[in-house]
C-alpha cells in the first residue's frame, strides 16, 4: 500500500502522508516521497506544494525498528538516499508549506524543515530527539535547522532532544504560524492558493535566489540575484505585472 500521496487541485499540490498511525518514515516512503517531489517539480498544474500527515500527526520520525535492523555497512550504503528524499522536497522549485499537526519529530521535524513555511497547529510539538537514540539527525537537521534558528538553538534542540511545543517553536523561528489544530490545513492551503496564483517563473527565481545565496558569499549571491532579475524581463508574466501596474495599478495583475 501507498503511504504517501499526491493530490493536485487548482494549481496546488498536497503530498500527503498515509502511514498511520505516527507516519514513520521508512525507507519505502521515504523513496516514494522523493519520486512525488520530483513529480510535483515536473507538473505544470502544480504551482504550489502542501506537506501534510493527517489530522493528527504531521511524522513522529523513522521507522525505529527497521532502523534497529541495520549496522554499520546498511546505514553507510543508505544514508544518502535518506538525505536525497528530503532533498527533492528542499528543491522543489516551487512554494512548499508543510501543515503540521501533532508530532514533528526526528525526521518528520527535519522534512518540515525543508518547506518554506510551517504553519504548526496549537497543540504540535517539534524537535530533534535522535541524541536520545545514540545518534544525531540524518536527514538533514543538523543543516537546515540551525540555518533556520541559528546554530546556538539548533544546538540547544539536538543536544538535548526535547521537545518545543507550537508557541515557543513560534518564538524560535521554527514556526511561522501557529492556528488551531481543526484550522492548519485549511490555512496552509489558503496560503498556497494565493502563492499559487503569482507568477511562477519569478517565484522560482526568488527561492533559487534566497536558498543558493544562503550557501555561498554575498557577491555571488547578489551575482545569483542579478543573473535571474535579469532574466525575468524576458518573460511574459514580467510584461503582464508591469503593464498591469501602469494600467491598473499595483497588485492587479493575473499571472498564467
Amino acid at each position: 500500500m501507498t503511504s504517501v500521496h499526491l493530490e493536485v487541485a487548482e494549481g496546488v499540490g498536497t503530498i500527503r502522508l498515509d502511514r498511520p498511525p505516527m507516519n514513520a518514515l521508512d525507507i519505502a516512503l521515504q523513496d516514494r516521497l522523493k519520486e512525488l517531489a520530483e513529480e510535483a517539480t515536473r507538473r505544470d498544474d502544480v504551482r504550489a506544494v502542501i506537506i501534510y500527515g493527517g489530522e493528527k500527526v504531521f511524522a513522529a520520525g523513522a521507522d525505529i525498528k527497521e532502523m534497529q535492523a541495520m549496522d554499520h555497512a546498511a546505514m553507510v550504503a543508505r544514508s544518502r538516499g535518506l538525505q536525497d528524499s528530503f532533498t527533492a522536497v528542499a528543491r522543489i522549485p516551487k512554494p512548499v508549506v508543510a501543515a503540521v499537526t501533532g508530532y514533528a519529530l526526528g525526521g518528520g521535524c527535519e522534512l518540515a524543515l525543508c518547506a518554506d513555511f510551517r504553519i504548526a497547529a496549537d497543540n504540535a510539538k517539534l524537535g530533534q530527539p535522535e541524541i536520545l537514540l545514540g545518534l544525531i539527525p540524518g536527514a538533514g537537521g543538523t543543516q537546515r535547522l540551525s540555518r533556520l534558528v541559528g546554530p546556538s538553538k539548533a544546538k540547544d534542540l539536538i543536544f538535548t532532544g526535547r521537545m518545543v511545543k507550537a508557541e515557543e517553536a513560534l518564538t524560535i523561528g521554527l514556526v511561522d504560524r501557529v492556528v488551531p489544530a481543526a484550522e492548519v490545513y485549511e490555512q496552509a492551503l489558503q496560503w498556497a492558493a494565493r502563492l499559487a496564483q503569482g507568477p511562477a517563473l519569478a517565484l522560482r527565481a526568488a527561492k533559487e535566489s534566497v536558498d543558493a545565496g544562503l550557501e555561498t558569499d554575498i557577491d555571488t549571491g547578489l551575482a545569483i540575484e542579478r543573473t535571474w532579475f535579469a532574466g525575468l524581463f524576458a518573460t511574459e508574466d514580467r510584461e503582464r505585472g508591469m503593464r498591469s501596474f501602469v494600467e491598473e495599478g499595483p497588485g492587479k495583475a493575473k499571472f498564467l
